[in-house]
């Protein structure tokens, strides 16, 4: 490839980790995978036309948000983050947060985490003051039983990876139809993220994940926000074969394409997330 993926300015990368071994890893951490710092991302920016990028703390570090923060100042103004902190977080902490740029928190509760589902409506009131939103990371059967207490929260919601729903399951229905009402009545925003998660068919098209990305994009592609998932680190934990990130940027394309107008991928790429993460 001789130039970037995008053509076009302003286009946000939603969901990116950085990682260390500076940083400690918090106890149980399950998911350690190999350094991937800032410098390495830039070079993947270059590749994909990026400019604004949201770095998620991920799991390996508890509630420690050190290396979100740091990837902030490292990468400068276009740059938000996403953190996890516990139910007893100080509010100077969160005011210092906010201050780096983090515009969320994240519930990531696929893997050992220092908070619990029943945290979340008194950690979404702490956090509305702030005009931040919760970023969910959940098993997707949990979410019909958990639809009243989300519909109810102060702040937006954001659904990680289309909702981790299953190809091809009665649970994965159930789930999307809870996301979709949530969307609908603007509460939830949905990451268009690491196909290759719930993808059976796998690389390089991820075929069997494009009936999904139409039916969010039909549903509401205001609502839409697309991320990289770099460094992909679920896949790098199986041992899976890596990840193609312009390929994987260039299907993303093809699917707004054929599932809506052609101004959706740059609806999806600038204008939602700067609507979702550009706030002062």
């Amino acid at each position: 490839m001789t130039g970037p993926v995008l053509s076009f300015a302003g286009a946000w990368d939603c969901h990116t980790h950085i990682y260390h071994s500076r940083y400690p890893v918090a106890p149980g951490a399950t998911l350690r995978p190999a350094d991937a710092t800032t410098d390495d991302y830039l070079r993947v920016q270059r590749v994909l036309g990026t400019s604004c990028v949201v770095v998620v703390t991920p799991s390996t570090y508890g509630t420690d948000n050190s290396s979100t923060v740091d990837a902030i100042a490292a990468y400068g103004d276009g740059a938000r983050g996403v953190a996890v902190v516990g139910a007893d977080v100080p509010d100077a902490e969160l005011a210092r947060l906010h201050a780096a740029g983090v515009r969320g928190i994240r519930f990531n509760l696929t893997l050992p985490a220092p908070v619990s589902l029943d945290d979340l409506p008194a950690l979404a009131a702490r956090i509305a003051g702030h005009g931040w939103h919760v970023q969910l990371n959940l098993p997707p059967e949990w979410l019909p039983d958990a639809a009243g207490m989300l519909s109810a929260l102060p702040v937006p919601m954001v659904f990680d990876h289309y909702g981790h729903l299953p190809i091809g399951q009665r649970a994965g229905e159930h789930a999307y139809r809870v996301i979709a009402d949530l969307v609908s009545a603007g509460k939830a925003w949905v990451k268009l993220s690491g196909p290759y998660i719930e993808s059976l068919e796998g690389a390089p098209h991820y075929g069997d994940m494009q009936p999904l990305a139409a039916r969010y994009l039909q549903l509401a592609p205001e609502r839409m926000v697309w991320g990289s998932d770099w460094p992909h680190p679920t896949v790098r934990a199986r041992g899976g074969e890596a990840v193609d990130d312009a390929s994987v940027l260039q299907t993303f394309l093809a699917w707004c394409c054929s599932a809506c107008s052609a101004d959706t991928a740059y609806r999806v790429l600038v204008g939602n997330p700067q609507a979702l993460y550009g706030n002062t």
